[in-house]
């Protein structure tokens, strides 16, 4: 799991950068400044400090963009342009609203409603918390309607984890303490019970862990499951089963190449390299016990990776192989999580053909 160190420089969540978009907005409309920066006091304490990219108003109307910081973090929306719209409104409070580019959920089991605009609640309140202070200089009965767009947001979402999860029609202004840390290992991390939650929420019990896109793209093909029911895992098996058990989901299906699965045979839940390494005297035995004869487990030994293992191990004994190393699989993901899942385990190649399948029960 990588460290936090100084040497990263850190960043601003969406929703700080819509905060201060919303700012520099009003303060355009309700007194004709345009603020070169916006400063903002952070949910995490803190207070930032934006540069407000250009801000203009027109009458009863104001907006104001902010570009997305988001530090040394690899985030897609890193650049992008976060700008507010703000009027008056013959109504008291503030009125918030998505405009293009910020997604639609479409699902349930997210913090926001079906039907309402992918602003997260901490966001919200950033936005509704920078704004509070100006409501006083209204006049009474009047308010500010407050619209947050992301100009490319639509052609980022395409990117990410969004669509899958239901948010339709471009990004998410997301952010807990209104920093982003950069480390994105956490932020993988994440979204994996969060996928696994809506998943839950639309009525599945069946959930196909990948561990890439074109693993997942492979398992697509053969199950037709909701889109909902693919999760892509990565390194994270045992977050993924942990999480998938906890949430009540019947069967788990693992889809992977011979590594990862060979792993997973070895017990190695968390296939990341820093924490385990192709077992090559486990798959040697397992070549023995089908009947490989001396000659090739000598052979075998000296293999490097698992396709250099596969390429020495011969061909009339793949089959039986690739059958027993799948089963082991299984058998130890179901041992993972006591047994409080059915799982099936996938081993296909590289072109996603199918080699063998195994089910813990």
């Amino acid at each position: 799991m990588p460290v936090r160190t100084p040497l990263l420089r850190e960043g601003y969540t969406t929703g700080t950068t819509a905060a201060a978009a919303a700012k520099a907005a009003v303060l355009a409309l309700l007194s004709a400044e345009k603020p070169e920066k916006i400063e903002l006091v952070l949910p995490a304490g803190r207070t930032a400090s934006l540069r407000v990219e250009y801000c203009c108003r027109q009458g009863n109307q104001a907006s104001a963009a902010v570009l997305k910081d988001a530090g040394d973090d690899p985030d897609i929306t890193d650049g992008a342009e976060i700008r507010a719209d703000v009027c008056l409104l013959p109504r008291s409070g503030i009125w918030l609203e998505g405009g293009k580019g910020v997604g639609r959920v479409t699902k349930p089991g997210l913090e926001i409603a079906c039907g309402q605009s992918a602003i997260n609640p901490v966001p919200r309140r950033m936005i509704k918390d920078a704004l509070n202070d100006f409501l006083a200089a209204l006049p009474p009965g009047q308010g500010l309607g407050v619209t947050i767009s992301i100009p490319k947001g639509e052609e980022l979402a395409r990117k990410t984890l969004n669509p899958r999860l239901g948010i339709v029609g471009g990004l998410s202004v997301l952010g807990t303490s209104g920093i982003v840390i950069p480390y994105s290992m956490d932020a993988y991390k994440a979204c994996i019970p969060q996928s696994l939650k809506i998943a839950r929420a639309c009525g599945q019990d069946t959930v196909v862990i990948t561990t890439g896109r074109r693993s997942e793209r492979y398992a697509q093909a053969v199950y037709e499951l909701a889109e909902e029911c693919f999760v892509m895992a990565g390194d994270f098996i045992d977050l993924s089963l942990s999480s998938a058990a906890e949430l009540g989901f019947r069967k788990a299906v693992i889809w992977g190449m011979a590594g990862k699965i060979s792993k997973l045979a070895a017990g190695n839940i968390y296939t990341h390299i820093s924490a385990s390494e192709v077992d090559i005297s486990l798959m040697e035995r397992l070549a023995g016990e089908i009947g490989a004869d001396s000659v090739t487990l000598s052979a075998l030994s000296a293999s490097l990776s698992a396709a250099n293992f596969m390429t020495a191990l011969p061909r009339e004994f793949h089959q039986k192989f690739y059958d027993k190393l799948c089963a082991m699989a299984a058998i130890q993901c179901a041992c993972y999580v006591n047994n409080r899942l059915e799982i099936e385990c996938v081993l296909s190649d590289l072109d996603g053909k199918v080699l063998s399948r195994a089910n813990s029960r």
